[in-house]
């Protein structure tokens, strides 16, 4: 076997952008950790007492600690580079709503489903429109969001 068909059988290739269709979903789900709520404080550098005083959230409108929110958009923009994974141009606009705290131990679904494709020759693929919904364990929704990601066409 060529070094190149190993590559290949390891990298998962995503959709492309002629593999698309208006209406099609897909999700991701994950676990919020305490390990998360840490590493969040530490890369982002906001130590608020929300997200690191358990005494201090305990007395809030939150009655506890929450994730951050540019986390819990990181979170639910992920899906979109997997399911984009080698076929991604650019991903070019991510706009995301808080609804509700996240908190650790929450278990998290980002559902993504495609609303519109606009093809572009030029760049021989095209720009694809998504929406999501995220909710928790409880079908509690704690974000919603927009993306745009221009994809490759099948060569």
């Amino acid at each position: 076997m060529k070094i190149q068909e190993i590559i290949l059988m390891r990298v998962p290739c995503g959709k492309f952008y002629d593999e698309v269709s208006i209406g099609d979903e897909f999700d991701y789900v994950l676990t919020i950790t305490e390990t998360h709520l840490v590493t969040a404080s530490g890369l982002f550098g906001d130590f608020n007492p929300l997200h690191v005083d358990e005494t201090f959230a305990a007395q809030s409108r939150f009655g506890g600690r929450i994730l951050h929110g540019p986390f819990t958009s990181a979170f639910i923009a992920a899906p979109i580079g997997i399911y984009f994974a080698g076929t991604a141009i650019a991903y070019l606009e991510h706009n995301c709503k808080f609804m509700a705290p996240v908190r650790p131990g929450d278990t998290l679904r980002a559902a993504w489903q495609v609303i519109d494709k606009q093809d572009k020759p030029k760049f021989e693929g095209g720009v694809i429109e998504l929406t999501c919904i995220c909710d928790n364990q409880n079908k509690v929704e704690v974000a919603v969001a927009s993306g745009k990601i221009m994809v490759s066409s099948v060569n």
